[in-house]
């Protein structure tokens, strides 16, 4: 959006403000952006959801809809059209690997090593376990701390260690497919466990550790549903 905003001043000849006087670059740069603003940050939304979600990817058509209830009336080319400058405004950088990614990449890993494993099954499940604990990540992470500190309150140092756990993406994914395998086939858990430790070189302890929290999690969940 910096960058957009940037373009769009030096593409304002000093005439323009100099014709009118009463506005400054500001008012000038207001005025351009106050109409495509929502598309704008409706755009960075989709590219977001191409990046994240990409199994439940919004099309055009919907896209095209949903601003259509919201009272703006664009067309699929301007939404691509405005898409691809909020691509531009990051110069073209949006290769963030998340952990959904490390997820699939180890799944076909898995599936080549053990071709008994149902990783098709897996896959479907390891997307409800991620977005379980992505919205619980706060009390998932700090029952974590907790269990591998042994400590019911652990201190400001072991917290600020704590933070690469935290950040591992690889962990989140390898303890997500670990989860989903508890739930789908018990009895191939524990083979399963020893080849992702294989795969990643994470210990099988930590993975261990990492799911049974959010297994924990999950049952007291369903409990006090019922």
């Amino acid at each position: 959006m910096v960058k957009h905003v940037a373009d769009t001043l030096a593409k304002i000849p000093i005439q323009s403000v100099a014709i009118n006087k009463a506005k400054s670059y500001g008012d000038l740069i207001f005025d351009n952006l106050k109409d495509k603003f929502p598309l704008i940050l409706f755009s960075c939304v989709q590219l977001a959801n191409k990046l994240f979600l990409h199994c439940h990817m919004i099309d055009a058509s919907t896209a095209v809809q949903f601003l259509y209830s919201f009272g703006l009336s664009v067309s699929k080319q301007t939404l691509l059209e405005s898409e691809l400058m909020v691509f531009k405004g990051v110069e073209y950088r949006l290769d963030v690997i998340n952990s959904l990614t490390y997820v699939e990449v180890i799944l076909e890993v898995l599936g080549h090593n053990e071709p008994s494993m149902p990783v098709e099954h897996l896959y479907q499940l390891c997307h409800n376990v991620l977005q379980y604990v992505t919205l619980n990540q706060t009390t998932i992470y700090e029952s974590l701390l907790r269990s591998v500190s042994q400590c019911v309150s652990p201190s400001r140092e072991q917290r600020e260690n704590f933070v690469t756990v935290t950040e591992d993406r690889m962990l989140l994914g390898v303890c997500v497919i670990a989860v989903a395998t508890y739930i789908l086939c018990f009895k191939k858990w524990r083979q399963v466990v020893d080849e992702l430790s294989h795969i990643t070189g994470i210990t099988r302890r930590n993975i261990a550790n990492f799911a049974q929290v959010v297994i924990e999690h999950i049952l007291e969940t369903s409990s006090s549903a019922v």
